[in-house]
């Protein structure tokens, strides 16, 4: 079994609607259920959006040092992430175009290793 990361970046869903992000909800939670019942999912979850929430932990100096904020000043921000553990590609493949159809917007897939 291998492990892949799905994910988005937040500006990738797009501009909606409140009324739009509602309907997006049941779809969702339904394949990441489905996923639970299919014994592949290891974790799903969105990330906050406010960056003012984000710190950073950085030890390329020798020393720790945390800060506020994001590591590198950026357009684009980690939305959301599910982990699932299968057999192959193919089915991790099935898997995120079902999140696709789920949430409603793009969803990027890498092997974890």
């Amino acid at each position: 079994m291998t492990q892949y990361a799905i994910y988005f970046n937040q500006q990738w869903v797009g501009d909606h609607p409140a009324e739009w992000f509602q309907t997006r909800a049941e779809p969702s939670n339904a394949v990441v259920r489905d996923m639970d019942a299919a014994g592949v999912l290891v974790f799903a979850g969105g990330l906050e959006e406010d960056m003012a929430d984000a710190f950073s932990a950085d030890a390329t100096s020798g020393s720790v040092v945390v800060s506020d904020g994001p590591y590198a000043e950026t357009t684009e921000y980690l939305g959301g992430i599910t982990v699932i553990d299968v057999p192959d590609v193919e089915t991790a493949k099935m898997w995120a175009g079902r999140v696709a159809e789920g949430c409603g917007w793009p969803q990027e897939v890498r092997v974890i290793k």
